[in-house]
């Protein structure tokens, strides 16, 4: 769980990408709970129906939804034409635009829920372009990011924010600073302890810990990190 220097925490809003590669219906569903908003970025509304997670808000340009998928989406805009009830909300984007699907949804969602965490899943799909690409979107995101996939969990921590970790001894645990001036970051009950360590942009330092303890803890006092728990 990710808290804020005051350990204050909203209820996130779940960002589903448009990975070829998507999670699974149980992956989803467990990412669903507790959210207060579910975001289908494009092919992502094929993955909440394929979970059967209700869908809040679809934003992209349809290129890639399925049939069945683009149907849904014409229909919620029907409904709301004619002014009746939508199943969902729809932004629908230019298929030229300059920003990706996932930059424009997280706009969306800074607009429709201000100061809310955001929780991603089926974003990256094999592809290390897009990959990077999430990341540096996600690294922008000021209130605690939370990222759920099928073999691994990860957050993206700034400054004063923690990840306590439970009930995961004998796992795998790595971070990467992501910021240019590097983090500050501690580590507790794992293999290998830091207490309050300068690391640099890109660093390995932080690749392939083990957790030992439960709970264990993860502190970035200053910059930015990513970091993954992984064998969910």
């Amino acid at each position: 769980m990710v808290r804020d220097a005051r350990g204050l925490r909203a209820a996130p809003v779940l960002v589903v990408g448009g990975s070829p590669e998507r999670a699974s219906a149980e992956t989803l569903r467990r990412a669903a709970r507790g959210c207060q908003a579910i975001v289908a970025v494009d092919r992502g509304l094929d993955a909440l129906i394929a979970a059967g997670v209700a869908c809040d808000l679809f934003c992209g340009d349809a290129d890639s939804v399925s049939q069945e998928g683009a149907a849904r989406v014409r229909a919620a805009e029907h409904a709301k034409l004619q002014g009746g009830a939508a199943a969902f909300d729809v932004v629908r984007y230019n298929p030229h635009k300059d920003d990706t699907d996932l930059g424009l949804a997280l706009a969306e969602v800074a607009a429709r829920h201000p100061g809310a965490p955001v929780r991603a899943t089926c974003l990256v799909g094999g592809k290390p372009d897009h990959a990077l690409a999430v990341l540096g979107r996600l690294a922008t995101w000021p209130h605690g990011v939370e990222w759920i996939e099928d073999a691994f969990e990860g957050r993206v921590l700034r400054e004063g924010m923690a990840w306590e970790i439970v009930d995961a001894r004998g796992k795998r645990f790595s971070f990467v600073p992501i910021s240019a001036e590097g983090v500050e970051v501690s580590e507790r009950g794992m293999r290998w302890e830091l207490d309050h360590a300068r690391v640099p942009l890109l660093s390995d330092l932080g690749i392939s810990n083990v957790i030992e303890a439960n709970p264990a803890r993860i502190t970035c006092h200053g910059g930015t990190l990513v970091c993954w728990l992984f064998g969910m």
